[in-house]
Formats: C-alpha cells, sequence, structure tokens
C-alpha cells in the first residue's frame, strides 16, 4: 500500500512539474513559438528543426502539435509544412527520457529539486504574470519534476525483487502486446507521454518491468500520446483533422514497424550505448530506445509525406473544399470537344446552384452576416479559376468554330456567378446599416429584396419552365421596381424624413441589389447561348451521323 501511494504521489508531482513547466516555459517565450513556427514555412528540413526546437523549449509536444493545427488551420503553414513540424515534435519528445536516464539515477535530485522549487516560487510570487514570473513557474515545476522523479525511483527501489511482471504477464509476442496496451493505457489515462516513460523508465530501473517488456511500453506511450490531438479535433475544420491524423499515421506506423523488429532494434540499443560508452543501465537503455523508434519514424515517413498529405487532402474535406473542387471537369474528355462542353455545361449549372443558394441566403436573413459568406466566395472563385483552365485546355487541333463561340460564354458565365456571389455579400453587409424609420418605405425596400429573390429561382437552371422570355419579363418587372423605391427614397431625403447618411447608405445597398440583378441575369442570358450554340452542334452532329449510317 506504501509503495502504491508513492506511485500515485510520483505521478502528481511529476504530471503538475510538467504542466507549471509548459505553462511557464510557453509565456516566457512569448512570440518565440510563433516566430520559429513561422519560419517552418521556408521547408521541410526546417519544420523537423523547428518541431524539435520547440518541443525542447516548451517540454510538450501535445502544445507544439495543437499550435502546429492552429497554424495550419489559419493558413499560416501549409499541411505539406506542417507535418515536418509534427515530426520534430515527435523526435523532440524524446529529451524527457534522457533527462529521466541521465539526471533522475546518477544525481541526487532533492538537492536539485528544493533550490529549483525555491527560487522558482520566489520569482512567481515577486513578479505574477510577468515574463519573469513565468519563468519562475517554469523553474518551480522543473523542481517539482525532478521530486516526482525521486518519489518514483524511490517506490519502484526494491519492488522487482518482490514483484515482476513479466511472471504475471509472460514473456512471449502476446505478452509484448499486454505491455504496449498498458504503456498505451496509461498514457491515455495521464495524458501525458513523459510520465508514462518516466513511470516506465523507473519501473525498469527498479527491476519491475524486464528491459524488453519496458521497449514494449515504450511503444505503446508513443501511440497513446496521439489520443490527446485525436480528441481534441472531434468536430474540428478539415485542416485540422489533416494535421492530427498525419501525428496519429506518424505514430501508429512507427510503433507497428518497432514492434516487428523490436530485437534488432534492442541489439542496435546495446552497439550504440557501447559506443557512446554510456551506463548500460535499462533507463538509459530505454531512453536510447525512444530516441531510435523516432528517428526509424522519420526515416519511414519522411519519403512518404508527399503521398501522405494527398491521402489526407482526399480523406478530409470541408464542406467549401468540397464544393471549390470540379465535380464533372475531368482532363481525360478535353481531347473531345463535344464531351468536354458537356462536362462545362454540368459544372456551370453547378456553379449556378451554388450562388443562387448564397445569394437566396443573403438576401432572406433578417441579421445577415456579411463575414460568414466570405468562405463562399473563395469556392466560386476557385470553381472559376478550374472552370477557365479546363476551358483552355480543351483540344482545338480541328479550329472547331464551335469553340469559339461557347468558349466565351462558359468564361462569362463563371465571371458572372462570382460578381453575383460579391455583390449579394455587399448587399448583406450593408443591410445591417440601413435605418429607415418609414415602415413604408422599409417595406418597399424589403419587398424589393424579395424579388430579388424570386428572380433567383427564374434565373435558376434547374428551375421549372425557365427561359429566357420569363427572365426577361422578370428582369424587367424588378427594373420598374428598383426605379420606384430609388425615387422614394430621393423624395424622402430631399423632404428631411431621411437623413443624408441614411438616404446614402440605403441608396449605396439598393445600387449593390441593382448589380446583383445584372449580374444574375447575365449569368443566365450567357449560359442560355452556351447551352443553345452547344445544342445546335449536337443536333447537326446527331444529323451527320444519321446520314452517314
Amino acid at each position: 500500500m506504501t509503495a502504491v501511494m508513492m506511485f500515485a504521489g510520483g505521478i502528481g508531482l511529476f504530471l503538475l512539474g510538467m504542466r507549471l513547466m509548459t505553462d511557464g516555459l510557453k509565456v516566457a517565450a512569448g512570440g518565440a513559438l510563433r516566430t520559429v513556427l513561422a519560419s517552418a514555412t521556408r521547408s521541410r528540413l526546417r519544420g523537423l528543426a523547428s518541431g524539435v526546437l520547440i518541443t525542447t523549449m516548451v517540454q510538450s509536444s501535445s502544445a507544439v502539435i495543437f499550435a502546429t493545427v492552429g497554424f495550419v488551420n489559419a493558413g499560416l503553414l501549409t499541411l505539406y509544412q506542417a507535418i515536418g513540424v509534427i515530426y520534430g515534435a515527435n523526435l523532440g519528445t524524446t529529451l524527457t527520457s534522457w533527462v529521466v536516464a541521465l539526471v533522475g539515477f546518477n544525481v541526487n535530485l532533492q538537492a536539485l529539486a528544493m533550490p529549483a522549487l525555491g527560487v522558482g516560487m520566489g520569482l512567481w510570487v515577486a513578479f505574477g504574470a510577468r515574463r519573469k514570473g513565468a519563468l519562475g513557474q517554469a523553474l518551480a515545476g522543473f523542481g517539482l519534476f525532478f521530486l516526482g522523479i525521486d518519489v518514483l525511483r524511490d517506490a519502484f527501489d526494491g519492488l522487482g525483487e518482490q514483484v515482476v511482471l513479466a511472471e504475471f504477464v509472460g514473456t512471449g509476442p502476446l505478452a509484448l502486446l499486454a505491455f504496449t496496451f498498458i504503456g498505451m493505457l496509461l498514457t491515455v489515462l495521464m495524458q501525458s507521454s513523459s510520465a508514462a516513460l518516466a513511470v516506465t523508465l523507473t519501473a525498469a530501473a527498479g527491476g519491475v518491468i524486464p528491459l524488453t517488456s519496458a521497449a514494449a511500453m515504450v511503444i505503446g506511450a508513443n501511440v497513446g500520446t496521439t489520443s490527446t490531438a485525436a480528441f481534441a479535433v472531434l468536430g474540428a475544420t478539415a485542416p485540422a483533422k489533416r494535421a492530427a491524423t498525419a501525428h496519429v499515421v506518424f505514430n501508429v506506423i512507427t510503433a507497428v514497424v518497432a514492434f516487428t523488429v523490436l530485437p534488432a532494434l534492442l541489439w542496435l540499443v546495446n552497439v550504440v550505448g557501447d559506443l557512446m560508452r554510456l551506463d548500460p543501465r535499462p533507463a538509459t537503455s530505454l531512453a536510447i530506445f525512444h530516441t531510435m523508434t523516432k528517428l526509424l519514424g522519420v526515416m519511414l515517413m519522411w519519403p512518404l509525406t508527399g503521398w501522405l498529405v494527398s491521402w489526407l487532402q482526399r480523406r478530409f474535406r470541408s464542406v467549401e473544399e468540397d464544393d471549390a473542387r470540379p465535380h464533372f471537369l475531368d482532363s481525360n474528355v478535353q481531347s473531345m470537344p463535344l464531351l468536354a462542353l458537356d462536362a462545362l455545361r454540368q459544372e456551370l449549372v453547378r456553379m449556378a446552384g451554388l450562388t443562387h443558394r448564397l445569394a437566396a441566403e443573403a438576401l432572406s436573413r433578417e441579421h445577415p452576416d456579411a463575414g460568414a459568406y466570405a468562405s463562399s466566395v473563395q469556392t466560386l472563385e476557385s470553381l472559376q479559376d478550374s472552370i477557365g483552365e479546363f476551358a483552355s485546355g480543351i483540344d482545338r487541333a480541328r479550329d472547331d468554330p464551335l469553340l469559339s463561340v461557347a468558349l466565351p460564354h462558359a468564361l462569362r458565365v463563371a465571371q458572372y456567378h462570382v460578381n453575383s456571389a460579391e455583390q449579394a455579400v455587399e448587399v448583406a453587409r450593408l443591410h445591417g446599416q440601413v435605418e429607415l424609420s418609414d415602415a413604408e418605405v422599409a417595406a418597399q425596400v424589403n419587398a424589393l429584396r424579395g424579388h430579388v429573390v424570386a428572380l433567383l429561382d427564374v434565373a435558376r437552371p434547374d428551375a421549372d419552365g425557365n427561359d429566357a422570355e420569363r427572365l426577361a419579363n422578370e428582369r424587367a418587372a424588378l427594373e420598374h421596381q428598383y426605379q420606384d423605391v430609388k425615387a422614394r427614397l430621393l423624395r424622402e431625403g430631399t423632404a428631411g424624413r431621411l437623413s443624408p447618411r441614411r438616404m446614402a447608405t440605403a441608396l449605396e445597398m439598393l445600387s449593390a441589389l441593382h448589380r446583383l440583378i445584372d449580374q444574375v441575369t447575365k449569368a443566365a442570358q450567357y449560359l442560355y447561348r452556351f447551352e443553345e450554340s452547344f445544342d445546335r452542334r449536337g443536333v447537326a452532329a446527331e444529323a451527320t451521323d444519321a446520314e452517314a449510317a
């Protein structure tokens, strides 16, 4: 019971020390974390070095990985660059093993911990939340960290003569799998791979766990450390899921390979220990083993990074990213103009649906959030680029006159859809600034907005009864209504019933609404022309085939 209580207390001291040390170092570092991570954008090798450096600075690979995920989410790091940082963070976390192995069993830890605690708490109390206070917090955490190791070491000291876990579990492959699971479980429960490694190293040093079983626990701890990132991105954005999954994939693949070649790795550990003339204690051997497994993972995954990025980008997609990806533009049909134009038609129809959905939502909401529509506009711009690239790649070897007529129409349609989306967002932004005290005038403005929403339904390519004549009639009716509302606002302003500022804002919103009407109408009209030219060519081709038959 005494050993169990000492074990629990040692874990508590260790975790508390790690938390204080990490929090203090993050605050004391100030903008260093951001600066070093920003430098990772230059190359993947720099990302690796940045990951190692920052993890050794803040003593938490999870903190570094969370920061990296945030940078990916903000667009400051690409996934390719971030994966280098993730590799480096995993490699940097081996420092804890070396501290435990080299200091924890060769130094009087209390003589080291007590001054650190005293000085650290003094700085923390004296300077509070300032940088010197944060350094004091980190120093106090450093002292608790070593006290925790000291307590764990005492808890396991001599226990190996009484309890050897291998005698209960065995030593075969299934037993090693059981120890791997134990290492994984310890990390998940304590939410710290460093704590699980400290337990493993002190238990092996006390003779409670054989070296081979302890190595299996180290492998399990490496897998368990991914749980923090996995839990944190539940319901998160697609970029966050990709970065967290890269962390999981790295550790799982590394664990599987390391477990498969475990005897060879342990043999190599002995060779490296002899070459470096290190003390052949279990803790030192496990520190070497931990470092070698991480290096093995980097060597395995480094050449596979390109494949991993491609797989992650296909696997996790946000709604906006999926919308921005062309659904019908296949480069394989660019050599066949008729098929290529049909693919363009389908993509333009889909783009029209996205535009009308955005515009209807922006116009129909009582309190629209213009900022929320920015990503939808970017989606349409990305689709426009894809349509332009696809159109430029269509085979023109036969100098087909159809292409010179149809393709400009297609490009115009794409541009008008982007313009429509931008004007809808502008209307939504200005709507929140318009203040009309006269209920009748406000009703007229809202009726015009509602009529525009109705026009969007008429202009939809898949609408029932969709034709150019009906759209022209609706457009003419809207123009008449727009002029009436505009004249009413001007009369209210000149009569003094509407302040000049409010009148100007309302007229600016009406102008954006008018431009939206123009762009939506032009997009539909040019889509009609594109389809007409394409359909006429299709009928002609069918007639030619019939005559040939």
